[in-house]
């Protein structure tokens, strides 16, 4: 009797170890991609990842690559390799509105930390968007970007993309000639209207979905850019050049270049003005101009949104948006998030820990740091899945 009893209960405890470990197994991607997540996430703000989890990386090779689309347009590119991931999983990564493009050090950084943890990145340059020009030319080279990874490799390809690029990965995603190519799109900081962007700056408020408002001031960053690329509209055409030249430096945080530009040009007393003005978000003169761009180009910004693409779209989406996000309000991954059929959806995250695109906007609490890397592991384990 206690031999039956002592051989059943290892029948049962080896039973249950059996049971663990196809258990164990089973959710091995999720926890693999959960682990990975933490160690992006950690390199991404500079830290190095966890002593636990650094077996899972490996080193990274890049190539710098050109291949031309079917606009005649040769596409500058940057590849990032996991050593032995010749067949990984790959994803295309788009860069934000920033003068560096593909060279900017974040993006290298993050690309290199998804190489790391196995998947094969592409960083295709997006012209128009490196020159703060947010274009239906950006959603070309995003479509056709995706299309030739995913020929490459022979199969559909993850798609991340930044800022702006995120809102017009997911207008390329809908394209009927683009949506085979894509196996994902993952927004970060992203538009769903731009109209209603350009609305808030003008007046610092955004409407949500439940009819709430979400009321913070514009930064100056997102009205430069709309300034910017529309400047024949804001001051007269004898000073656009002189005017431009001042605002890119200001863009590109350059404050010598800035100084240069404005004692080489010479500006007059009306220019000056002029910038100035451009300068200060919160003017009347500046709201009046930016709400006559709006007007002038409602079809043009129409074919930037992705607003009323995403109830046909059949592309799986995640999205992620700072909650404290002055460039483009958290307001616009609730509209997206409220607009995409439930299947979908796949994950939504509005984070405290985050601002534009950047992982540095504040100490982050327990909770609040671990909804970000459960939303992050279910990303690389997308990223991850064959």
């Amino acid at each position: 009797m206690g031999n039956r009893a002592t051989r059943g209960r290892r029948w049962f405890v080896s039973g249950a170890c059996v049971g663990v470990a196809i258990l164990c197994a089973a959710a091995w991607p999720a926890v693999r991609a959960h682990l990975d997540a933490v160690c992006v996430l950690r390199e991404v703000a500079g830290e190095p990842a966890p002593w636990f989890a650094r077996e899972l990386t490996a080193p990274v090779t890049t190539e710098d690559v050109n291949f031309a689309i079917e606009s005649g347009q040769v596409v500058r590119a940057r590849l990032y390799t996991p050593r032995g991931g010749e067949n990984a999983p790959a994803m295309v990564l788009f860069h934000g509105v920033h003068y560096l493009g593909i060279d900017e050090p974040r993006l290298m950084g993050f690309a290199r930390a998804m190489a790391g943890c196995g998947i094969r990145v592409l960083t295709p340059e997006l012209p128009g968007i490196k020159d703060y020009h947010v274009s239906e030319d950006s959603v070309v080279t995003i479509g056709e970007s995706v299309k030739w990874f995913a020929r490459r490799t022979g199969r559909p390809v993850g798609v991340m993309g930044l800022s702006f690029a995120g809102g017009l990965a997911l207008v390329a995603a809908e394209d009927a000639q683009y949506a085979a190519s894509f196996k994902f799109v993952f927004a970060v900081g992203a538009q769903d209207s731009m109209a209603r962007v350009l609305e808030y700056y003008r007046t610092g408020r955004d409407a949500r979905p439940d009819g709430t408002v979400e009321v913070l001031p514009a930064h100056e960053y997102g009205p430069l850019v709309i300034e910017y690329e529309h400047l024949e509209d804001f001051v007269p055409a004898a000073n656009v050049a002189a005017v431009r030249a001042v605002l890119r430096a200001l863009l590109y945080e350059d404050k010598k270049a800035e100084a240069e530009a404005e004692a080489s040009l010479k500006l007059d007393q009306a220019q000056r003005q002029e910038t100035l003005d451009l300068m200060d978000a919160t003017s009347a003169a500046t709201r009046a101009r930016i709400a006559a761009v709006e007007a002038k180009y409602t079809s043009e910004m129409k074919e930037l949104s992705p607003e009323w693409r995403l109830k046909t779209l059949s592309t799986p989406v995640y999205l992620l948006h700072g909650e404290a996000d002055n460039v483009i309000p958290a307001a616009e991954t609730l509209w997206m998030a409220s607009e995409l059929p439930r299947g979908d959806l796949k994950a939504m995250l509005v984070s405290p820990v985050l601002s534009h695109v950047n992982v540095d906007e504040k100490a982050p609490g327990a909770m609040d740091e671990w909804r970000l890397v459960h939303f992050f592991g279910q990303v690389m384990e997308a990223a991850e899945r064959r």
